[in-house]
C-alpha cells in the first residue's frame, strides 16, 4: 500500500493505493484513516501512478473542471456496503439523493437505515459521493466529515462557490 497525503479546501486528504486501485480518501481527522494507518505498512505515494492521477482529479474537482471521478477505486467492505457505494456513484455531480432514494436503487426501500450506516463507512470520501445523501426532507444530515465541509462539497457542485482561475 501507498499514501500520500493531498492538501485541499476541505483540509487534508489521506489517499491510499494498494494493487492499482484507489481504496482510501479520508479525511485527515477521521478514526478511519488513523485505523488505516495502524493496520498497514506504507511506502511512499509520490511516485505511485493511482495516487498521482487520483491528487490530479481532485485538483479539477476543486476547480470545478471535473464532475465525474475515473479513478479506479477497490473500496473495502461487505457486498451491501459495496452496492450501496456503487450507487452513490451513480448520483449526478451537482444533485442529491436520500437515504431512501438509495435504498430503492440498491433494491430494499426499507433499508434506509443500513444504507445510511454503509455511507458512514464510505472509506473514500469524495471521489466515492457520500456527500449528495441528504436526509428525505432535505436537511443535511449526519457526514463523517462534518456538516460544514458536506455543506461546502455540495455548494461547489452547485457552482454557489467562486472557484480559483
Amino acid at each position: 500500500m501507498n499514501m500520500m497525503v493531498k492538501p485541499s479546501p476541505v483540509g487534508p486528504l489521506t489517499l491510499v493505493s494498494d494493487k492499482g486501485r484507489l481504496v482510501g480518501c479520508y479525511f485527515a481527522n477521521s478514526d478511519s484513516v488513523k485505523q488505516k494507518l495502524a493496520d498497514c505498512v506504507l511506502g511512499p505515494g509520490a511516485n505511485d501512478p493511482v495516487l498521482r492521477a487520483a491528487c490530479k482529479e481532485l485538483e479539477l474537482f476543486f476547480s470545478g473542471r471535473l464532475k465525474k471521478f475515473t479513478i479506479p477505486v477497490a473500496p473495502n467492505g461487505t457486498e451491501f456496503q459495496r452496492l450501496v457505494w456503487r450507487a452513490l456513484q451513480k448520483i449526478p455531480f451537482g444533485q442529491t439523493a436520500s437515504y431512501g432514494d438509495i435504498a430503492k436503487r440498491v433494491g430494499n426501500p426499507n433499508c434506509m437505515r443500513a444504507v445510511g450506516a454503509a455511507n458512514g463507512k464510505n472509506p473514500i470520501c469524495i471521489i466515492i459521493p457520500c456527500h449528495r445523501v441528504i436526509g428525505a426532507d432535505g436537511s443535511l444530515t449526519g457526514f463523517g466529515g462534518g456538516i460544514g465541509r458536506k455543506k461546502y462539497l455540495l455548494n461547489l457542485e452547485c457552482g454557489k462557490l467562486p472557484l480559483p482561475l
